[in-house]
């Protein structure tokens, strides 16, 4: 029988940390765009989670009512977040293995 070899799944586990960061790395380069409102209000965010910008249309500028202006910019953030969480979590999984998907980690 052959002995359990820790050095080469020591190996193995260091290249999976490199690929890892790798990927974080490309995914931080590539964006996502979300908006509320029909479009009055969008956010463009990295895959790092990071938000880049947040145009809004001055229709959507509406003195009377600043509650709805807060609202489309909290639901296109939001939005945006949750595209950029699924790019990051969509890059990883596709590193995983075979048989290795998700690895009980939440949201792989």
């Amino acid at each position: 029988m052959k002995g359990f070899d820790l050095n080469k799944l020591m190996q193995q586990a260091q290249q999976m940390q490199d690929q890892m960061a790798k990927a974080q790395e490309e995914v931080a380069n590539e964006t996502v765009d979300a908006s509320a409102g029909g479009g009055m209000v969008t956010v463009k965010a990295n895959g790092a989670g990071e938000i880049l910008e947040i145009r809004i249309d001055p229709k959507a500028i509406d003195p009377d009512d600043p509650e709805m202006l807060s609202d489309l910019v909290l639901a296109a953030v939001n939005e945006a977040l949750r595209s950029s969480r699924s790019l990051m979590e969509s890059k990883i999984s596709g590193m995983m293995p075979p048989g290795m998907g998700g690895l009980g980690l939440p949201g792989l």
